[in-house]
């Protein structure tokens, strides 16, 4: 097999963001032992290797990525029958008894696994209906939206180590799942190239339904009958297109990369001290409550969007030919000819508000690839400070 390797191709055209400069090298494999040519490619010339994957959750500098680009596009929805491995993160405690194993090519589209589960009617996913992007990243970010997350039903990961070129079986359970965290963000960083993920869903299982805001668009009250799956993917869908969070070219926030910023998670008391200067800052209506959240290890969410709004970042804010969505503030969008600087720009004078006014940092949450080291600390160290 020879990888067709070209050079100098240009990126912003492959994100949903339309922002970023040229690869040095690209190259498309559709299968593992093409994977592992790009790895000796990559390694003979000394440049690093980037997989791209739908482009979604990306924002590509304007000098571009001087390293090999590799876009996977291992295609192929399977079930899996007669298996009865132990679980990972999604398999419960009995196994996989009663449950579909679903194996997906990392070059799948994210949605269309998710639409052919919904019509199998297998539960697990209906909830991450509309997120674009491919099957590969998915567990890389444990993507998540409206009460549901890959973690609950990911099995195992497949993958090729790049150290050894040999392929590796991680179970979900191995992969360190936190809240739009994993171990290929930490600890695997740049270890792996993921090839496959299978997913333990539930055939004929009740659909969930237990964000709220999903629940009044369903009219569906806590602890009733569940809804049928395909009902659930057309609200969730509905909810995402009033926010602009789905790829539609008549939309005007279309070129974004979807939420830009991650909610924070804080311990109690950090949280109990940004709640009072919040509320000692007079931005609550009356009677209006600040959205919080239940997180892992006792901590509290907040929402991102809301303390955006709250610091005086309105929707449709501009900055050059960069914005905050018109429809909701935690999306950051490409006007037309914006270029990534402008878009860091508007990052930080949002993150900055945030933090002057109640003493909460940010975290950016799609991947910032081609800046110098140092160029863009401040935005992927949110902490509360």
């Amino acid at each position: 097999m020879s990888l067709d390797v070209r050079e100098s191709v240009q990126l912003a055209p492959l994100t949903t963001l339309g922002v970023g400069g040229p690869a040095r090298y690209f190259a498309e494999v559709d299968g593992e032992a093409a994977v592992v040519e790009a790895f000796r490619f990559a390694e003979a010339r000394g440049v690093p290797l980037f997989v791209l994957g739908g482009g979604s959750n990306l924002l590509i500098a304007d000098r571009g990525v001087d390293a090999l680009v590799l876009r996977v596009r291992v295609r192929g929805i399977e079930l899996l029958r007669g298996r009865g491995e132990d679980g990972g993160a999604g398999a419960g405690d009995g196994g996989e008894a009663g449950r579909a194993l679903v194996r997906a090519g990392a070059g799948e589209a994210w949605d269309d696994l998710v639409a052919r589960s919904v019509v199998e009617g297998w539960a697990g996913v209906e909830c991450l209906s509309g997120i674009p992007g491919d099957v590969g990243a998915t567990p890389i970010q444990n993507v998540g939206a409206y009460g549901q997350e890959v973690a609950e039903t990911i099995v195992e990961v497949r993958a090729i180590d790049r150290a050894t070129g040999v392929a590796a079986v991680l179970s979900g359970a191995d992969c360190g799942f936190g809240y739009r965290d994993s171990r290929f963000k930490r600890a695997w960083r740049g270890r792996y190239v993921i090839t496959a993920v299978t997913f333990a869903l539930r055939p004929g299982g009740a659909a969930t339904a237990r964000y709220p805001e999903l629940q009044r668009a369903l009219a569906a009250p806590a602890g009733g009958a569940a809804p049928p799956l395909g009902e659930v993917r057309s609200a969730v869908i509905a909810l995402r297109r009033g926010k602009s969070m789905v790829l539609d070219p008549a939309d005007e926030n279309r070129r974004s990369a979807g939420s830009f910023f991650m909610n924070p998670t804080l311990a109690p008391g950090a949280a109990a001290a940004v709640i009072a200067r919040i509320e000692a800052a007079g931005v609550l209506a009356p009677g209006e409550a600040i959205p919080r959240y239940p997180a892992d290890g006792g901590r509290v969410k907040l929402s991102a969007a809301w303390l955006i709004e709250r610091a005086g970042f309105a929707k449709g804010t501009r900055h050059g030919a960069a914005g905050i969505s018109t429809r909701h503030t935690l999306a950051l969008v490409n006007r037309g000819g914006a270029t990534a600087e402008e878009l860091l720009g508007l990052a930080r004078r949002v993150r900055r508000g945030v933090l002057d006014r109640f003493g909460v940092a940010l975290s950016a949450e799609p991947d910032l690839v081609g800046f110098a080291p140092g160029e863009i600390d401040d935005l992927v160290s949110g902490a509360h400070l």
